[in-house]
């Protein structure tokens, strides 16, 4: 078993163990209301009208390098991220493997951000995506690896029903046929999610790949200015950046010195 197999199995049984305890029927109406108030921000507005689409991610520890910055705290961090300059936020939910949690959305919120929010997990069922309409997150991440081709395009009608966007998460090769389900936006993950092992030369080489005219995203393994500005070039109109600001003593201080420098 793989990382990410692991990390599967394992999210199945923590999400069955939190139906029991906290049923969907508890907050369907809350989300409801928040459905018929309207939309969130749009992520995919946000990246393509963006001159950096900098998308800054609060990501505490990975499976890969333990903890990053333990005690970061999201009332904190986020604020100074959107002040920043960030075009969106990424927020890690997972707890087991990332120590994230749903309340740090919410606490971005209450902290005063309105930029949109990725809420990044492994989403596998409705439920998830009902947690992250409640906790106010703007967008969903679906992991082509996760999900046959059908449960994805369920998940993602799910998520537009809801008001969410969605950001497919593609890799390798055999992850290019999901690109028809249309989403709001197309994700090269540059971290191979079996291995951890990190090439951004993965978006360069699967950036033609994808349709054009849509919202491209490259996630993961960025830390270079020049970088960001050569995948632009290439296409790109999101960088997903985490840990390159997480393992500073002030991420939203490395942000902003990292958008001087774009």
């Amino acid at each position: 078993m793989d990382i990410l197999e692991e990390i599967v199995a394992h999210k199945r049984e923590e999400i069955a163990e939190r139906e029991r305890y906290v049923p969907l029927q508890q907050f369907i109406g809350d989300v409801q209301r928040m459905v018929d108030a309207g939309k969130p921000a749009s992520m995919r507005k946000a990246l393509m009208q963006s001159p950096t689409g900098i998308i800054a991610e609060f990501k505490r520890k990975s499976p890969s390098k333990g903890w990053i910055h333990r005690d970061a705290r999201v009332e904190e961090v986020t604020p100074m991220y959107q002040e920043g300059g960030a075009s969106a936020l990424s927020i890690l939910t997972d707890t087991m493997y990332f120590g994230g949690y749903d309340e740090f959305i919410q606490q971005a919120r209450k902290a005063g951000v309105t930029i949109p929010i990725l809420y990044k997990n492994f989403i596998i069922t409705d439920y998830q995506l009902f947690q992250a309409r409640f906790c106010g997150a703007s967008a969903v991440l679906l992991i082509a690896a996760t999900l046959t081709k059908d449960e994805c395009r369920h998940l993602q009608d799910m998520a537009h029903a809801l008001g969410l966007e969605t950001l497919l998460e593609m890799h390798g090769d055999r992850d290019f046929e999901y690109a028809e389900l249309e989403p709001d936006m197309y994700g090269i993950n540059n971290r191979n999610l079996g291995t951890f092992v990190t090439d951004v030369d993965n978006s360069f080489r699967l950036a033609e790949r994808l349709p054009d005219g849509v919202c491209k995203v490259s996630e993961s393994g960025i830390s270079d200015p020049e970088v960001v500005k050569a995948l632009r070039k290439a296409g790109f109109n999101g960088f997903l950046m985490g840990e390159h600001f997480m393992k500073a003593e002030q991420p939203g201080l490395a942000l902003r010195q990292f958008i001087e420098a774009l």
